[in-house]
């Protein structure tokens, strides 16, 4: 079946627009009507399995939460005593049910109305499909905001359901000064998918950690998973991600200094082996002077997979004096594993200090060498270097990330 009738099949598949999310399922729709799934003639999906992305459609939506009996079954690790665990379930509505720090709330109607969908229209992205998807099928939100000066830690664990599709909404309002130290955890399942479209909104002197570890199932889970960030003055906002495990996965990183005169950092991780695809697409844009950006993205392909990386930083005449690096670093363990990798620089200011790179190699023989001179055996000297190689990233997670034995699951799963 052609992408086009599949994406009719689908649409025809959602229930009528309805809820507080009405507006926003109509845009959804209304793109995806007019539009269509893309195609390799897109740039943005040139390299995508488009086989894996009509599976992504073909799972069937949980629309009547009533009907959904079954349990999610998995074991989660227990949280940190001054972090607060929110697990989205989509048999509920997000917000019932949750604790919450003294710091953080609920938005109201009038603040959801003011804000929602606003950070993602800034991006002025056109034929947005990732936005689309979730925007037509999202019945939920869980809207929140850190209150002004207050310091926050906050873990959010979304699970998949097997032989089922999600989507997830979230919206996030760090007021000015306050602090916030978030982690993200979207964990797969046999045969499903998920789609998240997630809006934070940082004030100006709002300094935010964001860690998000994306694990999928080997067998046919699909993750699609668009971030729009939205920057104040003088703010600090630093994202530290990993995907791995999914057989389709594509994650948008997209972020905005709307005034410039803030700093943003962003490292990400994808690892990849089997048949699998994982994919980032990021996009910085500096929308005002004095603006900073550190960019580093790992890859690590083997056996038959491949991993996709397109980095784009807008730096329009307004931005002078503006200072960002990018770079990609990619390891390649496999003759036919397949890394793409196209860091891209948009400069129109002409007072800015801005450099790009990319890099593609294999584990260094000398080093692997060493290893095995001081009597180390090769899976463990292989070990010792990707660990090095993940730790780079890794490091800069929440002190709570490391409960999710992440790095031994990356290590497991590519030395055998």
């Amino acid at each position: 079946m052609k992408s086009s009738a599949i994406c009719r099949e689908w649409l025809n598949s959602l229930p009528p627009t309805q809820g507080y999310l009405k507006e926003e399922q109509s845009i959804g729709r209304k793109l995806l009507s007019t539009k269509g799934m893309p195609s390799n003639k897109d740039e943005a999906w040139r390299l995508c399995n488009f086989n894996r992305l009509n599976s992504f459609l073909s799972l069937p939506i949980i629309i009547n939460k009533k009907d959904f009996t079954s349990k999610l079954k998995y074991i989660l690790p227990e949280k940190e005593k001054d972090r607060e665990r929110i697990i989205i379930n989509l048999t509920e509505n997000p917000s019932k049910n949750i604790n919450l720090p003294n710091g953080v709330e609920k938005l109201n109607d009038i603040e959801i109305k003011q804000n929602l969908g606003k950070i993602v229209k800034l991006m002025n992205i056109k034929n947005d499909i990732s936005v689309g998807l979730n925007q037509a099928s999202s019945s939920e939100l869980l809207a929140l905001k850190v209150k002004r000066n207050m310091i926050e830690s906050l873990e959010i664990v979304i699970p998949s359901i097997e032989k089922k599709s999600i989507s997830t909404r979230i919206f996030l309002l760090i007021e000015e000064g306050a602090k916030l130290d978030l982690l993200q955890v979207f964990l797969g399942n046999k045969n499903s998918a998920q789609n998240h479209l997630m809006e934070i909104k940082v004030e100006s002197n709002v300094e935010m950690t964001h860690g998000l570890i994306s694990m999928g199932e080997e067998k046919e889970s699909s993750s699609i998973c668009t971030l729009a960030v939205e920057q104040s003055k003088n703010s600090k906002y630093s994202l530290h991600s990993i995907h791995h495990g999914w057989n389709y996965a594509r994650f948008e990183p997209r972020i905005i200094q709307n005034e410039g005169e803030a700093s943003t950092i962003v490292k990400g991780l994808q690892v990849t082996k089997s048949k699998e695809q994982i994919a980032t697409h990021s996009l910085i844009r500096f929308e005002g002077p004095n603006g900073k950006l550190d960019q580093l993205q790992k890859a690590v392909a083997s056996e038959y997979s491949h991993c996709i990386f397109n980095g784009s930083i807008e730096v329009p005449k307004k931005a002078q004096k503006t200072e960002a690096a990018q770079l990609s670093r990619n390891l390649l363990l496999s003759k036919r594993a397949r890394i793409d990798t196209k860091p891209e620089l948009e400069i129109v200011a002409d007072d800015v200090r801005c450099t790009h790179g990319a890099t593609v190699s294999q584990l260094q023989d000398e080093e692997l060498f060493y290893l095995l001179s001081r009597g180390i055996d090769n899976e463990h000297a292989n070990s010792l270097l990707l660990k090095g190689y993940y730790d780079e990233i890794l490091s800069h997670f929440p002190k709570s990330a490391g409960k999710w034995n992440v790095i031994e699951k990356l290590i497991k799963d590519i030395i055998k």
